[in-house]
């Protein structure tokens, strides 16, 4: 069995100049989980809206209400129309994430799933909003999470995605996002989804005001957790973007001690399958050298539509791959891209 580290010893590893040998580290673990397998899916989108109560500094993608310049909100007949332009390639997921609107409850999210389900073949999941948006709908439903997550699930949601995370320290969630869902009640929230059977992932959100001590910290809380339930299937390490927020004289993070987070997320979180190098997020550069630091998967084709990261800034404006973009970038680093479905099952080339 995998000798696990404790925190002081990823300190250390965090310390250390010595890239060469957290490549190899990662790596190491890495192939015992995955092999050389780089994995993908086919997936789109769904943003209902950025109109949110919260204000979190980090964010450059809420707006305050929907007649503010760049806000957005669909209808429910907005949402099938969208799932009908971006279902083009075979798609095995629908993502949606987007925001905590005012004027929104539990039945509208409700609706939103039920539409996107009744617009997708079957056999196509759907991974449906993050624990901070679950936790504003048992507050305006007055039900409990696991209420409200029975409720997602059987109108078609099969697993959830990482978002809200951010960093779980107090101190510094307080000066990032004091107004929402806490560290404690992400974790929760999480924990009753695994207990339902659903299938999670979980973030980070890194290189704003947070040090390294708190990235531990929040690395050994979810391995916590999935010591616990074992239903995390992969982890996100999200890199902070500086456009268009109250946090932009921060300015971003050096590539090398990104590539440091993501090596030490890998070999401290020796219980969760795959680390994922989020292109829209990262930038495809960035995204390749992070698989040599302990990432096995690349999220997925994505079809243009998440604003999220466009919107602080990424250089991928219009965030689309295709399956041979993929293989390529996969390929110049070493590794075999293999195309997923959103279980990690690996499914045949097309």
């Amino acid at each position: 069995m995998r000798n696990r580290i404790g925190f002081d010893e990823a300190m250390a590893l965090y310390e250390s100049n010595d890239l060469n040998l957290l490549s190899k580290l990662a790596l190491d673990i890495r192939r015992s989980f995955n092999g050389d397998k780089v994995f993908y899916n086919r997936n789109f989108h769904v943003e209902p809206s950025n109109v949110c109560i919260h204000r979190c500094t980090f964010c450059s993608y809420r707006r305050d209400n929907d007649n503010q310049p760049g806000a957005w909100s669909m209808d429910i007949e907005q949402v099938r129309e969208y799932c009908r332009e971006k279902y083009k390639n075979s798609e095995t997921e629908v993502h949606i994430v987007g925001s905590v609107h005012p004027g929104r409850g539990l039945q509208y999210y409700l609706d939103v799933v039920e539409a996107v389900r009744s617009e997708m073949p079957a056999g196509v999941a759907i991974k449906a909003y993050t624990a901070v948006e679950i936790d504003d709908m048992t507050r305006s439903s007055g039900l409990s999470a696991r209420e409200v997550l029975i409720a997602l699930k059987e109108k078609g949601v099969e697993l959830l995605p990482g978002g809200g995370a951010e960093i779980f320290n107090p101190e510094v969630r307080n000066k990032i996002c004091a107004d929402k869902t806490d560290g404690a009640r992400w974790l929760e929230i999480h924990r009753e989804a695994h207990k339902l059977g659903m299938r999670t992932n979980a973030t980070m959100l890194f290189g704003h005001i947070e040090e390294r001590k708190h990235r531990i910290e929040h690395l050994m809380s979810l391995r916590e957790l999935q010591d616990e339930t074992g239903g995390f299937d992969a982890f996100i390490p999200l890199l902070f973007k500086p456009a268009n927020n109250p946090l932009s004289y921060l300015g971003e993070l050096n590539i090398i001690e990104v590539l440091k987070t993501f090596a030490i997320s890998r070999i401290v979180l020796d219980n969760i399958p795959h680390i994922k190098s989020y292109w829209p997020m990262l930038g495809k550069e960035m995204c390749q050298l992070a698989l040599l630091y302990g990432a096995d998967d690349m999220d997925g084709t994505i079809n243009d539509s998440t604003k999220i990261y466009s919107m602080a800034g990424s250089k991928e404006q219009n965030p689309q791959m295709t399956t041979d973009d993929i293989a390529r970038i996969a390929s110049e680093a070493g590794f075999t891209a293999v195309e997923r479905d959103s279980f990690y099952n690996e499914l045949p080339k097309k």
